[in-house]
C-alpha cells in the first residue's frame, strides 16, 4: 500500500476497504461491502495524514488522466523560470503553458541560438538570463530526453521578471537593460516587450 509505486486502475476496481483507507477524489465508498471503488481511470495515489490528525487512515485518490495539467507542446507559449545560465544555455522550470499552469515539472533548455534573431554569435547568456528570472518563451521543440528546447527569439519573448542583487523587482529600460528601482544599477537582458 505504498505510494511510490505507479499503479493504474479503471472504475470500478478495488482499492480497499474502508476500515483501513479513506476515499478521496476518484474513488468511493460502497455502502453495502464497504469497500472504497475507483470511479475513474488514472493513477491511484495514497495520500498520508499529519502525525496531528485523529484519523490515521490514508487517503487514496484516483487521479485521472486529464489531471495532469498542462503539458508543452512545439509552439506553444510558456512562463519558466531560470535555474542555472552556463555558456551556451540556461536551463529553465517551466511553470506555465498559455494560461494554464503544469503540474508536473518540465524543464526547458534555452541554447545561445535561441535567445534573440539576429546577432546570434554575438549572445552572452549570463548577460541575456539570470537565475531566477522569470521568461516569456515559445516551445520550438521536445528536444531531448531531458528538456524541451525553447526560443525567445521574438520582440515579446525574454525576461518578463527579474530581481535585482538588492530584492527589488526590475524595470525595463531597453529591450537589453533593466534597472533596479531601489539602487538604479542597471543589468543586462534579453527583455521581453509588453504585450
Amino acid at each position: 500500500m505504498e505510494g511510490g509505486e505507479e499503479v493504474l486502475v479503471t472504475p470500478g476496481e478495488i482499492l480497499g476497504k474502508e476500515s483501513d483507507i479513506k476515499a478521496g477524489r476518484g474513488a468511493y465508498v460502497a455502502p453495502h461491502n464497504r469497500t472504497i471503488y475507483a470511479s475513474l481511470s488514472g493513477r491511484r495515489i495514497f495520500i498520508h495524514p499529519s502525525p496531528h490528525s485523529p484519523d490515521q487512515r490514508p487517503i487514496v485518490e484516483v487521479v485521472g488522466h486529464k489531471a495532469h495539467g498542462a503539458v508543452p507542446e512545439p509552439g506553444s507559449v510558456v512562463i519558466a523560470r531560470v535555474t542555472k545560465v552556463m555558456a551556451r544555455a540556461a536551463s529553465a522550470d517551466i511553470m506555465c503553458v498559455g494560461p494554464k499552469s503544469v503540474r508536473e515539472k518540465f524543464t526547458g533548455t534555452i541554447r545561445q541560438q535561441d535567445v534573440r534573431a539576429t546577432e546570434i554569435d554575438k549572445v552572452d547568456m549570463h548577460l541575456s538570463f539570470r537565475p531566477g528570472d522569470i521568461v516569456r518563451a515559445v516551445v520550438l521543440s521536445l528536444g531531448d530526453a531531458r528538456a524541451y528546447y525553447l526560443t525567445t527569439a521574438r520582440n515579446e519573448l525574454g525576461v518578463v521578471s527579474a530581481e535585482s542583487i538588492a530584492g527589488g523587482n526590475m524595470v525595463p529600460i531597453s529591450w537589453t537593460e533593466m534597472q533596479c528601482p531601489l539602487t538604479g544599477q542597471v543589468e543586462q537582458r534579453k527583455v521581453a516587450k509588453a504585450c
